[in-house]
């Protein structure tokens, strides 16, 4: 029974159902498709050609099978390699289209992904473009200098900077590096002067500006006189008479921006793109050699494949970015005679958000009892009317949209009639047996309403209701707070779905529950073309099979913002690369974290711990109440659980 009701749902659903279902080929870009079996098809390479895809069911199995298990990140680096040519390739276009005299120059802000591994491949990628970091505190100072080797890439130096970090970047220049010290608090000057004077060397300077142009989206008071980074017109006029006295205006260089993170509309940038540029052509007129221009970070990602001008989205494309940037400094410096500066960009995002996958499988499901309980005989009025009412339901035909309101109607009476169940329990004129019967019966009712609705009015306003009645809920083996926590602090959204079954028609609909006792803990908002819908279209979970969901475009900030929520540490993670023959190579692999690693991060010792119960196992067993064997048992599955993931395995 089970195979005919399968092959029933392949024959009524397509892959380009799916497609079009789950938004795949509106955010998927070149990297992602389904493939002929159902299954999500990566493209590392950006080709949608057989010979460089993979399948990713199959390379979770691969994984698997490498006692690499489930939740993990799976991190394509040829992705990377190809953002970063991307960007590249689009301002070496624009440089070209509109003759522009100058160059780009990019930096990865390290803030974006810290890992060893992601930035090490970052610097190899970028190494024919002279590829630079952005550093926004010491620590991440400290991996930019022992990384960037290349004496022509830039290490932008942002953030609080004390003596120190100062007294750094300036040596680190006579270390052959390129370290650029932006002033972004007006206490830093004199820091900058007091080092240099006692180095007896000068380092490479840049001014953060503070924009008066207005931004947009989460990020929008980034920008603008109250912004957290950045100096006034006045405070950059008193800066340069300083950095004049101090004899340290010639080593002036870069002027930097930022509108904020995830720019949507390309008019916001610009509007800033030219106010920078008439501030830059100031700082030149006051004596300052310039050269370089930093547009900062900002540049979106299309999360939800509509290309709107909404947060999840963008209103413009890669190569309409760098046009903008690149005409438009062209444009301001031609007209005052000034020789153009390098562009630098800081695009993190852009960059690092698509070569990343978050694969987690569902550990069960729960969900409402909609099967019509039998008459008991007399029945309370609220489980009589409700009855009435499912069968009315199951009388009304709808057809070219006449009945809807009848429909509306009967629901709207099921939840009134579901309410005086509830309260006659409250009083205690009816029973636990009823109030389950008038349960099930409203449940039925909105089960049955939504068969009955036309296609075009899923997820609508009204029935929202209906839906959530109905609704699953999946469990997933993750930790919002340690994987995905933008989902949870800034409710953003990333594309979410099944990696296989997509020859299959999802019949289930709800919404996702991680492991953690925190009722935010959960998944519920869900990229809808440019909106959001609470639930997810998903399969019914096979009794003993993996249900495997992907998260895409987190590659950027999830990996490195998670906390430690009920002590669930980070999952398994491994870096893929395609081989220039067909397969590819696991590069790197990444061990998540374990029960003893995240006891240690908040000062417990593991040792102590499983001491402390040997004892008190002895003591138990000296008072009878546990058998020998039975104490062994327990201490063997506590001193493994020690060296095992914090997720559930099944072993």
């Amino acid at each position: 029974m089970k195979e005919t009701n399968t092959s029933q749902s392949q024959a009524n659903w397509s892959i380009e159902q799916s497609s079009e279902l789950y938004g795949l080929q509106r955010w998927g870009e070149e990297y992602f498709s389904i493939n002929e079996l159902g299954n999500i098809a990566v493209h590392p390479q950006g080709k949608k050609d057989k010979d460089s895809s993979l399948d990713l069911l199959e390379l979770v199995k691969e994984l698997e099978s490498r006692n690499l298990q489930t939740p993990i990140l799976i991190r394509f680096d040829d992705i990377l390699e190809d953002r970063i040519n991307k960007i590249h390739l689009a301002f070496k276009k624009a440089i070209s289209d509109y003759k522009y005299p100058g160059k780009y120059q990019g930096v990865f802000p390290i803030k974006c992904n810290q890992h060893r591994h992601v930035v090490e491949e970052i610097i190899t990628c970028g190494k024919k473009w002279n590829f630079g970091l952005e550093a926004g505190s010491k620590a991440e100072l400290l991996i930019a200098l022992s990384l960037v080797d290349n004496p022509k890439a830039l290490l932008i130096c942002n953030g609080y900077k004390d003596k120190r970090y100062i007294e750094t970047a300036i040596l680190a220049r006579q270390l052959g590096r390129k370290p650029v010290i932006v002033i972004e608090q007006v206490n830093e000057v004199e820091r900058i002067i007091s080092a240099s004077k006692e180095i007896g060397a000068a380092p490479l300077i840049g001014i953060r500006a503070k924009l008066s142009s207005d931004s947009s989206g989460r990020w929008a008071e980034s920008i603008g006189e109250n912004a957290k980074f950045g100096l006034s017109i006045p405070d950059i006029l008193v800066t340069i008479e300083k950095l004049k006295k101090a004899n340290l205006l010639n080593e002036l260089k870069l002027l930097h921006f930022h509108i904020g993170s995830q720019i949507n509309d390309i008019a916001i940038l610009k509007d800033a793109l030219q106010e920078a540029s008439q501030i830059y052509i100031e700082l030149n007129r006051q004596g300052a050699p310039m050269g370089y221009l930093d547009v900062g970070g900002g540049l979106g990602i299309d999360y939800d494949g509509s290309k709107t001008a909404t947060a999840g989205s963008t209103n413009y494309s890669l190569q309409n970015y760098a046009n903008d940037v690149v005409a438009t400094v062209r444009e301001s410096c031609k007209e005052k005679n000034i020789l153009v500066p390098t562009l630098i960009s800081e695009s993190g995002r852009s960059i690092a958000s698509h070569f990343s996958i978050l694969i987690f499988n569902i550990l069960g499901t729960s969900s409402t009892p909609s099967n019509i309980p039998l008459t008991t005989g007399s029945e309370c009025l609220p489980v009589h009317n409700l009855r009435e009412t499912y069968h009315i339901i199951k009388h009304i035909i709808v057809k070219d949209n006449e009945n809807i309101s009848s429909l509306q109607e009967a629901w709207n009476d099921a939840i009134k009639f579901k309410n005086d169940a509830l309260t006659s329990f409250r009083l205690g004129y009816i029973g636990l047996r009823e109030r389950a019967i008038a349960e099930q019966l409203s449940w039925a009712c909105a089960k049955s309403i939504l068969t009955t609705l036309p296609n075009k009015h899923l997820f609508s306003e009204e029935s929202k209701m209906l839906y959530s009645s109905i609704a699953n809920t999946y469990y997933a083996n993750l930790s919002i707070f340690r994987s995905a926590p933008d989902t949870w602090a800034i409710n953003q959204l990333f594309p979410i779905m099944p990696i296989h079954r997509l020859n299959e028609k999802p019949t289930e609909i709800g919404h996702f529950a991680d492991l953690t006792c925190d009722s935010d803990g959960k998944i519920a908002n869900f990229i809808n073309n440019g909106k959001s819908k609470k639930l997810l279209e998903l399969h019914k979970v096979n009794y003993n099979e993996n249900y495997f969901i992907g998260m895409f475009l987190s590659g950027a900030y999830q990996e490195v913002m998670g906390n430690l929520h009920n002590l669930f540490g980070t999952t398994n993670s491994a870096h893929i690369r395609l081989l220039k023959e067909k397969g590819y190579k696991l590069d790197h692999v990444v061990r998540g974290n374990t029960k003893s690693d995240v006891l240690k991060a908040m000062e417990h010792n593991p040792k102590q711990l499983l001491e402390r119960l040997r004892i008190s196992s002895e003591k138990a067993i000296q008072q009878g109440t546990l058998k020998i064997k039975d104490a062994q048992r327990l201490m063997d599955h506590l001193e493994t659980s020690m060296h095992q993931s914090t997720y559930l395995q099944d072993q």
